[in-house]
């Protein structure tokens, strides 16, 4: 049978099955693992019944858990599902479910050839065994499909179009109007470091400063201070800058929240609990979050710090329990707090809310500015926060290369800073424990309620939506019934109920795309199920399911058959932060290396089908950051000295190291931008592993329909592009061009070239590094000549497959 793209929504229902029969000997097995069940202690024994939906490779439904007592099963479950799979049929597996396993009823089948039409389907088919024969019986299951092809959508590759853009559909918090968004570079801006950019109306791009202005919030907050984290650091101090000092601007974290507390004003800390038992993780240096520093402190004070495990929903096995709670983490960076009205709003003690989101989490190693110093520092800002989680052994009294720190975070007024409020209240009823939150209905003489912060002709508003990834583990008041979750734009899982709406968003602005878009991350992986693997691994089993990737790679695909230009520029770190030679950290570059190379071949197939001779890069090109100094005569000197040939030692005889890449965001078309936590990758997309929080906005005034956009989105890729590469070019204003991405490359290519040369004769003169890897004529991603390892260690660029790390840890 024929595979048939399918690229577009499949809006689905499963309803029941009738005739279902199970055989003697099934029954006996299924009285035989309930006893076992019994004995052990589980709470209910009684085997329950599920059914999937399955595309190819890939699982992209799954409803609730029945239990399996009667032969007429009924779900009457419908599912929204995204599609960008390549497939023969859309397959529904019956299974029965108990903790020691689960036990294949049978499948259903209906080829994709029958939904192209775009026709609804409402049909009864055969349950069959793997043979292909009819399950005893013959039941049947019912179903009804409709799919709706991309290139029907109303924005399919026309950007936003309108300023009434509704925002993205079935997800649990509805876009916001009247917002206010402040869009931050890194934890703080140096006074004078981004040149003049032109924006609309005769304005020019002002740079913010992120930390300074959580400072601000804090230290001004009269009710109420919210906070979550992946990690909180109490030492840290959030102004540094000498040049812009502030009263209390010397408290560390800890005294600033301690403080306010002793005021009267509520802080609560939701803190994610590092369960350390997944030790092959933390010896790799990928945690240190200081949680158990962090509630010490906070200990017998004002301030209520609670420390959270990544609890998964009430519904899943022991197993499950287990596995969750020491494998995923509460990623979200939160920060709520009352705020003045601006310009006074009349009266002196009327609030209202902010709140902040984004990558950057309140801990150490975190501070930096656009300059990312290796070295010059640690004598100053970076002494007494030296991070480096790159290189074993590394200290200060070691001296440098520190690891330099690149992040995107932002502010949201407005109604929307309610929604982040209410999300923290969920987790918090959730995880909380005691009952502290604030009841703000009895505030609201105080703190205004949900209104728009701008009017409605105000050039400077945004519209906002916030997105999650998140579960019923974690947030409270989440629907058990799947047809009440699907009311309030929830999944609903086999046993949990799921909020996945931050992939959602991201699927929903690629396919809107018009002519670039420009993603800076963390990490970079998914779309396994359309993976070209040739050796030993399984695509299927890896479960990297998220389709940013085969969307952003199907865009360009659509772009080139169209003969339209279309670019997608991706910045990502050198490698994953930790020991770059460990196990981990090469299976995620080997999971990177895949997903780049169906993305590469996915363009080259397209290209060679139109009889077009071109460089792939020259519509998907990838980049990481570094830096390199040259030593100064008043810099720190270390009292002591790295190991002999180490990696330490080479990188601080060459004055090199990467800029850790840990933001999150995507630009598209200088109109749209989504900013938050999650990772490209399975872990920050799924919704029932790691929770995330983000935000995807445009402001109405500055779309790219008539003329390109020259907004505050714009002002920002640009200040972007002036950190990453120490210049503006005139082509820089026109990303979609082929000038602009042959500019960006060469610029990036010649980066890399000093980056990587023997001596060093003056500062790197950019930071923006081409990623080292070639694109064969058939896609293959491959290794540079000589550069099989990245500078100054024995880790290899493409990765390495990890024989003994389960996907789940590393995707």
């Amino acid at each position: 049978m024929a595979h048939i793209l399918l690229h577009g929504d499949l809006h689905a229902t499963i309803y029941e099955i009738d005739k279902l029969h199970i055989g003697a000997a099934s029954k006996l097995f299924h009285k035989i693992v309930e006893g076992v069940e019994e004995v052990l202690g589980f709470k209910e024994t009684a085997s329950k019944l599920y059914a999937t939906i399955d595309l190819g490779q890939a699982r992209v439904g799954r409803t609730r858990l029945l239990k399996h007592e009667h032969t007429n099963p009924r779900w009457y479950e419908s599912f929204h599902i995204y599609c960008a799979h390549t497939a023969s049929q859309v397959i529904f597996t019956i299974k029965v479910d108990n903790p020691i396993g689960a036990e294949l009823i049978g499948r259903a089948h209906i080829p994709v050839s029958d939904l192209m039409s775009g026709d609804e389907i409402d049909t009864w088919l055969p349950i069959l065994h793997t043979n292909n024969k009819p399950v005893h019986g013959h039941p049947k299951i019912h179903v009804k499909l409709h799919f709706f092809d991309v290139a029907r959508e109303r924005c399919w590759s026309r950007g936003l179009k309108s300023p009434k853009f509704p925002g993205v559909p079935f997800t649990f918090f509805q876009q916001r109007k009247g917002c206010r968004v402040t869009l931050y570079q890194d934890a703080h801006v140096p006074d004078d470091f981004i040149p003049k950019i032109p924006l609309a109306g005769g304005k020019f791009y002002e740079p913010h400063r992120c930390w300074e202005d959580i400072f601000d919030a804090i230290y001004n907050a009269k009710h109420m201070i919210y906070i979550t984290g992946w990690s909180v650091y109490t030492e840290i101090t959030l102004v540094r800058d000498r040049r812009r000092q502030k009263p209390g601007g010397d408290l560390t974290l800890g005294e600033l929240l301690k403080k306010k507390a002793n005021e009267g004003v509520r802080v609560l800390l939701l803190v994610w609990d590092d369960r350390t038992s997944v030790g092959m993780l933390k010896k790799d240096g990928l945690m240190m979050t200081h949680d158990e520093e962090t509630g010490e402190y906070f200990r017998n004070t004002e301030v209520h710090c609670v420390l959270c495990p990544r609890n998964p929903d009430d519904g899943r096995s022991i197993i499950q329990n287990i596995e969750i709670g020491t494998m995923f983490t509460h990623h979200q960076k939160i920060v709520v707090v009352d705020g003045e009205m601006p310009n006074g709003g009349g009266r002196s003690d009327v609030r209202r809310l902010v709140s902040f989101i984004g990558g950057i989490d309140l801990c150490d190693g975190r501070y930096d500015t656009q300059f990312h110093s290796l070295f010059r520092t640690l004598d100053s800002v970076h002494y007494n926060d030296f991070h480096q989680g790159n290189i074993a052994g590394a200290t200060i009294q070691k001296g440098g290369p520190r690891e330099p720190w690149h992040d995107i975070h932002c502010r949201l007024e407005g109604p929307v800073a309610w929604d982040v409020l209410y999300n923290f209240e969920q987790r918090w009823k959730k995880q909380g424990g005691k009952d502290l939150l604030l009841p703000l209905q009895e505030l609201e003489d105080i703190i205004i309620p949900p209104s728009p912060v701008t009017f409605p002709e105000d050039h400077e508003t945004w519209n906002v939506q916030l997105f999650r990834s998140i579960d019923g583990g974690a947030a409270f008041g989440f629907p058990d019934a799947p047809e009440e979750a699907a009311k309030s734009g929830l999944v609903s899982g086999k046993d949990n109920i799921i909020d996945r709406s931050i992939q959602d968003g991201y699927i929903h602005a690629i396919r809107r795309a018009s002519r670039f878009i420009y993603i800076e991350n963390q990490y970079f992986l998914g779309s396994s199920f359309s993976w070209y693997s040739k050796d030993h691994i399984k695509d299927a089993d890896v479960g990297a399911l998220h389709l940013i990737p085969k969307e952003l790679s199907l865009k360009i695909v659509s772009k080139i058959e169209a003969g339209e230009p279309f670019r997608v520029y991706v910045v990502v770190p050198m490698w994953p932060e930790g020991f770059p030679e460990s196990a981990s950290v090469q299976a995620i570059l080997d999971w990177q290396r895949r997903t780049m190379q169906m993305m590469y071949t996915d363009i080259v197939e397209a290209l060679r089908a139109k009889g077009i001779v071109a460089d792939p890069k020259d519509y998907l090109t990838f980049f990481c950051l570094g830096n390199r100094e040259v030593k100064k005569s008043n810099e720190y000197e270390p009292s002591e000295k790295p190991d002999p040939n180490s990696d330490y030692s080479r990188a601080q005889q060459a004055r090199r190291g990467m800029i850790y890449v840990h933001a999150k965001m995507m630009i598209v078309d200088d109109e749209y931008i989504i900013i938050g936590s999650a990772n490209i990758n399975q872990r920050s997309m799924d919704g029932a592993r790691d929770s995330e929080i983000a935000m995807g906005a445009y402001q109405p005034y500055h779309l790219s329909f008539t003329s390109p956009a020259r907004g505050e989105i714009y002002g920002l890729r640009m200040a972007l592009w002036y950190e990453h590469m120490g210049l503006l070019d005139d082509s820089f204003c026109h990303p979609h061009s082929i000038e602009c991405i042959q500019r960006v490359n060469k610029i990036g290519q010649k980066n890399w070239d000093l980056y990587t040369k023997e001596d060093l004769e003056k500062d790197l003169p950019g930071h923006l590094l081409s990623y080292p890897i070639g694109v064969s004529s058939e896609g293959t991603v491959t290794e540079l000549p000589g550069m099989e390892y990245f500078p100054d260690t024995k880790a290899r660029v493409l990765g390495s497959v990890a024989e003994y790390f389960p996907p789940i840890l590393t995707t």
